[in-house]
């Protein structure tokens, strides 16, 4: 009974309430702030370190004498604070564009180090997101982000570290899994909300799935255009390993941007561009060999006109998955509970669709990306018809009522007669 009162402040309730952390008798908040500020560290310097190796190498040029390595250190801050979505100002441009793979870096090293040196327990957990935060908020104030920046940076660090560090947290060994800590909110959530959601959710990988075959489909077609892109900028090896590390930090905004593709409304790279399976309208593009991958004009066949099919095909995959976990209810749990995975997946790939999207540069480049409103409608109607044409007729509720319905109305109709 004793040991049973000393796990109350744990996320697990599995774990002594001795505030110790087992590193050295340190409590166990020390050691989720060191695991906070070490996870940002460590995405900091992955970063930074290219930039640096660019500056080494290019020190000898004259023209280069001005530029100092605090300066080559800036732009790699700079660039890792964009992956938290705060903008970076190059000159009179403001460059908006999330590189998502500097943001799934950042949420690997929180996951990492949270895994490896975090404690399971309340205290330490909010101890390692405010470490995280207090880093990246002062990585904005170093680099002179501004007022709007460091407001940003805040509430991006926040998000990344939240996610990020409490998945290593929940990893651990002997940890709790997320429906155990979570069950005092989603307890409280009608039954076929929550199926409905964890459908929604099903959604979203699903489509993130199709949108990464497409994508892999695309670098495999354009593998010419983007060899002959990169030999043309002749670059060392220091340049070509700058490039690389860029590229890969823009693949996942690739593989979104091959989502909206296939949703519909399609993306742009270039203002007056407009990529859809529909219609592809193309212009002069930034000499990175990643958008060799882009379709070509011309492209577009009457077989890829029928790409935002497959929306109807998550949709009925989701709505299976719906009906397995859906409780027996009344006839309307599975109505509402279809609106919600349409609501869930629609809005999830609409906040992707628009942290993917922004300014990457000046002129035309202002705009790159594609709506997330209107990706993300796309996607909630075309999820919506697929679930709804297999979570329905799948529910006996539905039919029974529909039966009940069909019967009254051939009951007035004979009457009438």
């Amino acid at each position: 009974m004793a040991q049973a009162g000393r796990r109350v402040l744990t996320i697990g309730d599995r774990t002594p309430k001795d505030g110790g952390s087992g590193i050295d008798g340190a409590p166990r908040w020390a050691a989720g702030l060191a695991a906070g500020v070490q996870a940002a560290i460590l995405s900091l310097a992955v970063v930074v370190a290219p930039t640096l190796a660019a500056y080494v190498a290019t020190s000898a040029d004259p023209t280069n004498d001005d530029v100092g390595w605090l300066r080559s250190v800036a732009v790699g801050a700079g660039i890792w604070l964009l992956g938290h979505g705060v903008p970076v100002a190059a000159g009179a441009v403001t460059v908006t564009l999330v590189p998502l793979g500097i943001t799934l870096l950042a949420l690997f090293a929180c996951f990492a180090s949270a895994r490896r040196s975090g404690r399971a327990a309340w205290s330490g957990y909010a101890a390692s997101v405010g470490g995280y935060v207090a880093v990246v908020t002062v990585v904005a104030i170093a680099v002179s982000a501004g007022a709007l920046g460091v407001g940003r940076a805040v509430v991006g660090a926040a998000a990344i570290g939240a996610v990020g560090l409490g998945a290593g947290l929940l990893s651990q060994p002997g940890a709790p899994p997320l429906r155990t800590v979570s069950r005092p909110v989603w307890i409280r959530v009608p039954g076929f909300v929550r199926a409905g959601a964890a459908a929604g959710a099903v959604a979203i990988a699903l489509l993130v799935g199709v949108a990464v075959t497409l994508t892999v489909v695309w670098i495999v077609a354009g593998r010419e255009t983007i060899t002959s892109v990169g030999q043309s900028l002749a670059l060392d090896a220091i340049g070509g390993t700058v490039l690389a590390v860029a590229q890969l930090a823009l693949v996942p905004n690739l593989v979104v941007w091959a989502l909206a593709y296939v949703a519909g409304p399609g993306f742009v790279v270039g203002a007056g561009s407009h990529f859809a399976a529909g219609e592809v309208v193309a212009g002069p593009l930034p000499a990175l060999p990643l958008l060799g991958a882009l379709p070509a004009p011309g492209g577009s066949t009457d077989l890829t006109t029928w790409w935002p099919l497959a929306l109807v095909g998550v949709g009925a995959l989701a709505g299976w998955y719906l009906h397995s976990r859906l409780a027996r209810g009344t006839w309307w749990h599975p109505v509402l509970a279809s609106a919600v995975v349409a609501g869930v997946a629609g809005m999830g790939t609409g906040v992707l669709v628009s942290l993917a999207s922004g300014s990457a540069g000046p002129a035309r480049m202002t705009e790159v990306g594609a709506s997330g409103l209107l990706v993300g409608l796309a996607v909630a109607a075309g999820v919506a018809l697929g679930s709804v044409l297999v979570a329905l007729p799948a529910s006996i509720e539905v039919r029974a009522a529909v039966a009940r319905a069909w019967g009254r109305f051939r009951h007035h109709g004979v009457a009438a007669d």
